[in-house]
Parts: structure tokens; sequence; C-alpha cells
């Protein structure tokens, strides 16, 4: 979401655009409330609503908005009915508001926007549904039940950050696919030839320092996934040493299980409790069968988000 608003904010300093929101849905539809998708003067779209023919007639109906600058919603059948215009089979309904941006008001709720997303806060947006009203930014969280009746209620969340340790051939894939997946990306690993901004271009930041550099991270982020992929079980023992003294979403670290065995072995003895071995996922990833780097990559991103969103892993087609 971070770098939608920021190439919204690097529209808007040229040109209009129209912002399609979700704000209702009934039934199976392939996106949720709150899913965004905008639509600049050259007819250039970022994100999306879903695609297909609904999406497509959002997409028509922007381009009018661009006209007219009236808030309009947009009501999205997907009941495969065959009457019906859009033809979805998805077997839901949407609600989509589409509403003009334009000018410095718009361009500075953009930026307090991505303030908000960089700086570690929450916040929440309200954007009315009365078509005089323009959307506000809020600080608080929690709001006032009144609201939801009459306008769509967003919690601003900073994105997830992945801390990967270690700057191999598995760490190279694995930045790139966590950054589209929609987490921020740190690279730590003490080989300078290694934690290069040239091997992670799409990471936030790459540490070529030893393993004590990411006591400051630790500190600083809540919201922090952690992965291991180190190239030895010396460098695990160093870094779960620290991560040991932290509540993580998530930390998962690669390696066989008798390498595993090895290093929950070393640190009992050095007195860290089993409650700490349980929030390990370890080996790393989810089992498809991955061997290259490349589909461990996948594998232990699949993971990532498996915990994020509370997934069960299994097969869509035998649920």
């Amino acid at each position: 979401m971070l770098e939608f608003y920021q190439q919204l904010a690097k529209t808007l300093k040229n040109s209009a655009a129209v912002l399609a929101t979700v704000t209702n849905t009934k039934g199976s539809t392939p996106r949720e409330v709150g899913a965004k998708m905008f639509v600049d003067a050259d007819g250039k779209t970022v994100g999306t609503i879903g695609g297909g023919a609904g999406e497509a007639k959002v997409y028509q109906q922007a381009l009018q908005l661009l006209k007219i600058g009236k808030k309009q919603f947009v009501e999205i059948d997907l009941s495969g009915v065959l009457q019906r215009e859009t033809q979805g089979v998805c077997g839901g309904t949407m609600q989509v508001l589409l509403e003009l941006w334009s000018g410095s008001q718009s361009l500075n709720l953009v930026n307090e926007i991505i303030n908000t997303l960089t700086s570690g806060y929450s916040a929440t947006i309200i954007t009315p549904f009365n078509t005089d009203e323009k959307p506000y930014l809020i600080p608080e969280t929690n709001v006032i039940a009144s609201l939801h009746n009459t306008g769509l209620i967003e919690t601003l969340v900073p994105p997830p950050r992945l801390l990967i340790i270690g700057g191999g051939h598995i760490a190279i894939y694995l930045a790139q696919i966590a950054k589209i997946a929609g987490f921020q990306v740190i690279v730590q690993d003490d080989r300078p030839d290694f934690a290069t901004k040239a091997r992670f271009p799409d990471a936030s930041l790459v540490l070529a320092e030893p393993i004590d550099s990411i006591q400051e991270i630790l500190n600083k982020n809540t919201n922090l996934y952690v992965a291991l992929v180190t190239r030895g079980y010396l460098q695990d023992l160093a870094a779960l040493r620290l991560l040991s003294n932290y509540q993580l979403p998530y930390i998962g670290m690669i390696g066989s299980k008798k390498r595993v065995n090895t290093v929950y072995k070393t640190l009992q003895t050095e007195g860290c409790s089993t409650e700490f071995f349980n929030q390990i996922y370890a080996p790393i990833g989810l089992d498809i069968g991955a061997l290259t780097p490349e589909e461990i990559a996948v594998s232990i991103c699949a993971e990532l988000i498996k915990v994020r969103r509370g997934g069960t892993g299994n097969f869509l087609s035998r649920e």
C-alpha cells in the first residue's frame, strides 16, 4: 500500500487521478474492502480491484469521472448471470467508490498517508460517502461507531518488515519476492561483498555489518519478520541469541533438521526456553518440493504470507 500511495503522489504532482476503492462486498469477490486502483489523466492504472470485466467497467467510469469530477458508486455483479453486463463468475457483488483526487489538498493528504506509513505509526482514513465531503486522516485507530454508517473507515498500518539475515543466493530471490508481496526488506550480512545494494536493489536497507547491527532494528520494529538464511549454524546461533529477547510474529531458520537440532541443543545449554524454540519455523518454508534457490525463496515467502494472513497452507481445490 505504501508504494501505491507513493505512485499516487507522483501522479498528483502533474495531473488529477480517479481513485477507485472497494467499499462493500457480498459473497465471493476477487478483492477485499479497501482494495484500490487509480486511473490518471492519460488512462494509466496503478493497483487493481480484481481485474476482468468488473474492473473494466470501473475503468470506463473513471475516465468519465475525470471529466465530470463528481464522486460516484459503481456496482459490480459477479454472480455469473448471463444478462449482467460484467458477467463475472466469482459469485458475489462489489461496490466501488470513485472519487477525483486533484490539486494541493489531495497531494497533501497523500503525503500525510505516506508519512504515516513510513513512520511506524498507525492512523485512520475517513472517506465520507457524501458526495460533497472530502476524505481526511485522523491519528486515532479507534473511531466512533456512527462513522461506519456515513463513510469508509480504513486503518493505516505500516507495512510489515522482513529482516533477512544472510546475503547468499536464496536471500537475493527472497528479497525480490518479499518486496512484491508487500514487505519492506532489510538485509544483513557481515561480508561486505555479499551485503551490497547492487545485490539487493529491492531492499530498503542493506547492512554489511556484524550481527549486532540488527539490535537497533529489533528495538524499533514491532511488526518485524525474520528469515535466517545464513551460511552456517554459527551465524544462526549468533542471530538467535539476539532474537530470543524479542516477541516477533515470525522467525524462520533455514537448514536440515540435523542443523536445526544442533542449534537448539547449543542454545538449550545456554538457557534458552522451549517456548522460544516453539516460535521458530525451522526448517523454514512450506513443503512445495522446492530445490533451487528461486523455488526455496518462493517457499519461504509463502510461509511468510501464511503467517501474516492466517492461512492454512492447504490445497484450495481440496477445501
